[in-house]
This record gives C-alpha cells, sequence and structure tokens, in this order.
C-alpha cells in the first residue's frame, strides 16, 4: 500500500513478486509530479521484485526530472541491492 503525506510516499506491507505489479502505476504517478521521499520502513518483506520497484520508480522519476530518495529501506532490501549491484543506482538513504 502506498499513503502520500505530503513529499513522503509510505509503503507499508510486502513487496514481493505477488505485490508490486499493483504498485507499479501508482508509484511511477507519484514520483512523476512531485520531488519525493519513499519510505520504507513500514516495508514488510521483501525479495528482487522490490528492487525492479523501486528502479522503476527511480527511473521514472529522473525521466521526468524530479528527486527520488529512499529512506527506511530494510536490511534485506539493501543486502539484496548489493548483491545485485544496484545500491549504487539507487537513491538509498544510509
Amino acid at each position: 500500500m502506498i499513503h502520500l503525506e505530503g513529499a513522503r510516499l509510505a509503503v507499508s506491507g510486502p513487496l514481493t513478486i505477488a505485490t508490486v505489479a499493483t504498485l507499479e502505476n501508482e508509484g511511477v504517478a507519484r514520483v512523476t509530479e512531485a520531488d519525493r521521499v519513499v519510505d520504507l520502513s513500514g516495508a514488510g518483506s521483501v525479495d528482487s521484485a522490490a528492487l525492479a520497484l523501486l528502479l522503476s520508480w527511480t527511473r521514472a522519476a529522473k525521466g521526468a526530472g524530479r528527486q527520488l530518495s529512499i529512506v527506511g529501506a530494510p536490511p534485506a532490501l539493501l543486502s539484496l541491492a548489493a548483491l545485485y549491484d544496484v545500491d549504487a543506482i539507487l537513491p538509498l538513504a544510509r
């Protein structure tokens, strides 16, 4: 689920292959309309589909000339990002 709070997109629940498709379009719409901070502190379990989702949002934001940062990423997501060597591509706050 995505909840918009000003410039903050709070994402909650699992970010897995079973759930990310439902978040894709709404997230792209939100990150292209204004600069955003994606807050993943409420995210549950994650898999590589979460990386694909965040890469898509990052690409969309850049294409629209918007700034995007990702905060509160769970440790599992940070590990996956490093494993797949996309941690330098994603705007992850550390």
